[in-house]
């Protein structure tokens, strides 16, 4: 084989994962998680469109300056996690581990302000059973909050070693859980 043609080892056997940063199989996870969270989503908007009123009954019980504190959260909880993959691919293990330090402490924050909003909810009668707009976006928000909680778990993982494939594995999906918030916020909070 030329070196024209050589790949790393098995890069050949992922195609289009071959170019994405971290392990393949987290993409594979990322892509079928985001197709998932697409699937509810349509679900809440199909929902919202046969019953408008009540949709807005139930936005109108939900504390979207907190949710908009939560999402500046995990935004910036995002930046700490491409700042870890930026330092573990220069070599620098003890600022990956730093930055990936505080995307954990901001990814706690988000549950705990989550925690503290449902609480909020709770408290003013909403529940999984109250409307099908309170079904679906406790079932989405936990969903996500699950979500969070696996990606501490995942970053945690991967601050131990802080190598650049185990920072940015962790990193992708920290991202995905990112970009899901940034889409939910607006169609669970904000469109009326």
């Amino acid at each position: 084989m030329s070196a024209l043609t050589y790949e790393p080892e098995g890069q050949e056997r992922w195609g289009v994962f071959a170019g994405l940063p971290g392990d393949p199989m987290m993409w594979v996870l990322i892509f079928s998680e985001l197709v998932a969270f697409g699937l509810l989503l349509g679900a809440f908007v199909v929902a919202r469109a046969v019953n408008p009123v009540m949709f807005s009954a139930g936005q109108a019980m939900l504390d979207a300056r907190l949710a908009a504190v939560n999402t500046i959260v995990l935004i910036t909880s995002g930046w700490a996690a491409a700042r870890a993959s930026a330092s573990a691919r220069n070599a620098s293990t003890a600022a990956a581990r730093r930055w990936i330090a505080l995307a954990m402490v901001l990814g706690a924050a988000f549950i705990a302000i989550k925690l503290t909003e449902y609480g909020a909810e709770i408290a003013a009668g909403a529940s999984l059973e109250a409307s099908s707009f309170f079904t679906l976006y406790f079932l989405l928000t936990g969903f996500h909050l699950l979500h969070v909680l696996l990606g501490i778990i995942i970053l945690a993982v991967v601050v131990r070693s802080a190598t650049r494939d185990g920072v940015e594995t962790g990193a992708a999906f920290w991202h995905m859980v990112d970009l899901v918030w940034i889409v939910m916020f607006p169609i669970l909070y904000l469109v009326r």
